[in-house]
Parts: structure tokens; C-alpha cells; sequence
């Protein structure tokens, strides 16, 4: 009787259970709770910062590109829900490689992934670093990052119900700051009868414009703008009913976002029709300013150094602490037996966490931007081709799953997500490939020597 009524909460630790893994962290996340936590992660504000420059490459339909991204995302986000209700455990891309397709290609989809979900941090931790000095030039960039690390590095380490309680709060105040926006732009428009004074198509359609070029650049635009909806998978372990949860939540933050990202650059098109002349770097807070005058402008930056330096960044260390230790209490990484610990308290990965913060700091001051952008970008689409052919090799090949319907699940779908990341993991310049393909070749080596020239292959404890 006991067993029944814990049936649903208990769920993802029977798994757990039946392939040898011990339920260490705490289970307690909904779906309401992993829906504010992609959301926070692909950040409902991140056009703003990135408008002018998307908008002078899109003629000025960015709400276009957006469409396009949810259309170009859903696929992969699809093969995240499939492999999410077959393999509930805190890995992600690496646990579902390794067990849909194969051990040691496995080791090398989480290898990738880590240095997308590592650097990410450190990226939005400079960032941030960034436009706070240049809003208070007497504190150096360095003191804001060691501040933001050290909030965020406090909040994931005492538990991911604190986490979850901040992702609410930081959540609420973006909505809240883009509602107000809106509400100036509303007046500015439709009041006031200023810029397009009134709506118009121009920012959604421009057939002239409309071709296979411009659907390529759109998809390269976009599919970039929507990283983070992944990491939900990382906190299967700590969700009710994760087989039904994360794949619902997947899904939905996704789709959401790219509804809340059209909204906001329709609107700021209609403030501001005539793209040419935006600031690259500022366009859509000179926007704001043209709409709500300086307090809408200082606000906006505000909030989105907010969202960048604690609320992205916090979704990006909790990932990762959790694929670190998925991937440490599997042995396959250096310093395993450290990173592998759960905190006795907070049930946490503690020491990932520490370690995430730390070189969060270490790498906010020592590599360049573009560089850590680099890293991010090639690990996460390589991971993302990786998935979707596993989708494809582990339900059609090997479960055999055949029918109408498992040809477009299996077949159809993750080979449609594959093409997609493909061309546009094909697009990027030189030294990314550089870069990436020298982060892949210490994987390798690393691998080989985890697994004696890769003779000894990890034991799989969901089979």
C-alpha cells in the first residue's frame, strides 16, 4: 500500500534503484518549478541585448527569426523529451548517449557539454562584469563577477529548493520589467500614434525578402538564441515523476519563450521601424529610451545585467554541478571521487558546485569573450547532433520500434533536428572549429585513458 501511494513521487527512484544508482539528491522539483527554470535559463529577455545587431541581419523581422528558431528547436527539444522518459537520471546528453547509442561516444557527447554548460557561467559573469563598470567605472569588472559567482555559488550549493525559490523571484522580475516595456511601447504606438502608429506586417513579413538565404541566417540566429532549454534534463534526479516531467517541461519553456521573444520585438519593431540605423550593441535599449525616456532605459540594462550575472548564470551552474556529477559518479572523470560528493545537508553535488564557481571566476578574467562564445556555442550543437542520432539508433534501430508514428518520433524528427544543428554547427568560422575539435581531442585522450585505450567499457547501470 505504501508503494502505491508513493507511486508517482517515487517513480524516477524506482528507475534509479533497478539500475544500481542510489537516490542521493532530493526529490522534490514539479513541472512548474523545471518550467521557471528553462525559462530563467534561455532568459525571456536575452532579444534585448542582442536586437540590433539580429534585427540589421533580419531586415528588421526579428519576430520572424524567433518563429523560426522555435520551429528549428522543437525537433531537438523532442529528442531531449524521448531519451528524458526512457533515462531519468541527471546526466542529460552524456547519459542518454552513453546508454542509447554507446558508452564511450557517450563520454564524448558529456565531454562536449561541459564545455557549453562550464563557460557559460564565466561568459554571462564577464558580461555582466562588463556593463556594470561601465555603469560604475569606479568598481572594477573583476569585484561585480567574484560577487555574482559567490550569490549564485551560495544559492546552489544550500539546496535546489532555494534555487528554485530564487528562479521564481529573478523570473517575476524579468516578466515584470518586460511588461512595462510593453506597456510604454503600447502608448508610444497606439496612443501617441508614433513610429508605425499602429501594427504592421513589416516586422513579420517582407516577401521581397523572404528566400532560402534568408531562412538560413534566420535558423543560425535563432537555433544560437534558444541554448539552455536543454538543461532541464540535468535535474531529472531531483523531479517528481521525471519520465512525464522533464520531457512536459522541455517542451513548453521552448515554446513559451519563443512566444514572449516574438511578442517583445514586434513591439519594439513598431516603436522603431527603420532598423539601419540602430546601435548594434544598444539598439533595444535606445528603443526603450525612445518609448519610456531614460528610466525605461536604465531600468532594461539593470534588469538584464540582473538576468545575465545571477539568474542565467545560476541555471548554468546548477547544470553543469549536476552533469559533473553524473559523469564523476560514473568514474570516467579526473578528480572524480571529489566532484562526485552529495553534500549530507543540502543534498546538493557540493563540491561540482564549488568547483563550477571557482573556475567561473578563474576563466571571467583570463579568456576573452569571444573565445569562451566559441567553446559554448561548438560544444552545445555537437551535443545536440549527438542526441538526435541516438534517438534515431536506440528506438528505431535497436528497440525496433516501427509504425507510422515511430518513423516520424524516431526517424523523421531527430533526423530534421540533426540537419538542422548540422548546417548550422557547419557555419561557424575557423577558429571555432580550431577551438572545438581541440577541446574534443583532450576528451578523446582523456576517455583513452579513463577506459586503458578504451579496452574497458563503463559499466551501463540502466541495463
Amino acid at each position: 500500500m505504501a508503494e502505491l501511494q508513493t507511486h508517482a513521487q517515487g517513480a524516477g527512484q524506482a528507475n534509479l534503484e533497478k539500475r544500481e544508482y542510489q537516490q542521493e539528491l532530493n526529490r522534490v522539483l514539479t513541472f512548474k518549478d523545471l518550467l521557471i527554470y528553462g525559462m530563467v535559463f534561455m532568459v525571456p529577455i536575452a532579444p534585448m541585448s542582442v536586437y540590433g545587431i539580429v534585427s540589421q541581419s533580419s531586415f528588421g523581422m526579428v519576430p520572424l527569426v524567433y518563429l523560426v528558431g522555435i520551429i528549428a528547436m522543437v525537433f531537438t527539444a523532442l529528442s531531449y523529451s524521448r531519451m528524458s522518459k526512457e533515462f531519468p537520471i541527471a546526466g542529460s546528453v552524456y547519459a542518454y548517449v552513453q546508454r542509447g547509442l554507446n558508452p564511450h561516444i557517450g563520454f564524448l557527447a558529456g565531454w562536449m557539454i561541459l564545455v557549453d554548460y562550464i563557460l557559460a557561467p564565466a561568459l554571462l559573469y564577464a558580461f555582466s562584469g562588463m556593463w556594470l563598470h561601465s555603469l560604475v567605472p569606479s568598481v572594477p569588472s573583476i569585484v561585480w563577477v567574484v560577487l555574482f559567482v559567490a550569490i549564485n555559488t551560495l544559492i546552489n550549493a544550500r539546496g535546489v529548493q532555494l534555487a528554485a525559490k530564487t528562479n521564481f523571484i529573478l523570473l517575476g522580475v524579468e516578466i515584470i520589467a518586460l511588461l512595462i516595456f510593453i506597456g510604454y511601447a503600447v502608448k508610444f504606438v497606439f496612443v501617441d500614434g508614433l513610429g508605425t502608429g499602429g501594427f504592421s506586417l513589416s516586422p513579420i513579413y517582407q516577401p521581397e525578402h523572404l528566400n532560402l538565404g534568408f531562412i538560413a541566417t534566420a535558423t543560425s540566429i535563432a537555433v544560437l538564441s534558444f541554448l539552455g532549454f536543454d538543461g532541464i534534463s540535468t535535474l531529472a534526479e531531483e523531479t517528481k515523476n521525471p519520465q512525464k516531467t522533464v520531457g512536459r517541461a522541455t517542451i513548453a519553456a521552448l515554446v513559451i519563450l519563443g512566444v514572449i521573444f516574438m511578442v517583445q520585438t514586434y513591439m519594439a519593431a513598431l516603436v522603431h521601424p527603420k532598423y539601419t540605423n540602430l546601435d548594434p550593441d544598444m539598439g533595444f535599449f535606445d528603443i526603450a529610451k525612445q518609448a519610456g525616456g531614460p528610466f525605461l532605459y536604465y531600468v532594461l540594462i539593470i534588469v538584464n545585467i540582473i538576468a545575465a550575472g545571477i539568474a542565467n548564470a545560476l541555471a548554468a551552474q546548477s547544470a553543469i554541478s549536476r552533469i559533473l556529477y553524473s559523469m564523476s559518479r560514473d568514474k570516467l572523470l579526473p578528480g572524480s571521487s571529489f566532484l562526485g560528493k552529495i553534500h549530507p545537508k543540502y543534498k546538493t553535488p557540493f563540491n561540482a558546485t564549488l568547483f563550477v564557481g571557482l573556475l567561473s571566476l578563474i576563466v571571467a578574467n583570463v579568456l576573452k569573450i569571444d573565445t569562451i562564445i566559441k567553446f559554448v556555442n561548438f560544444g552545445a550543437l555537437t551535443s545536440f547532433m549527438l542526441l538526435n542520432i541516438t534517438v534515431f539508433a536506440y528506438f528505431y534501430i535497436k528497440k525496433k520500434e516501427r509504425g507510422l508514428g515511430a518513423v516520424l518520433k524516431y526517424v523523421l524528427f531527430p533526423l530534421l533536428g540533426f540537419a538542422i544543428i548540422a548546417y548550422v554547427w557547419s557555419g561557424f568560422d575557423k577558429v571555432t572549429f580550431i577551438v572545438g575539435f581541440s577541446w574534443l581531442a583532450i576528451g578523446i585522450i582523456v576517455g583513452a585513458v579513463k577506459s586503458k585505450g578504451y579496452k574497458i567499457v563503463p559499466q551501463l547501470k540502466d541495463l
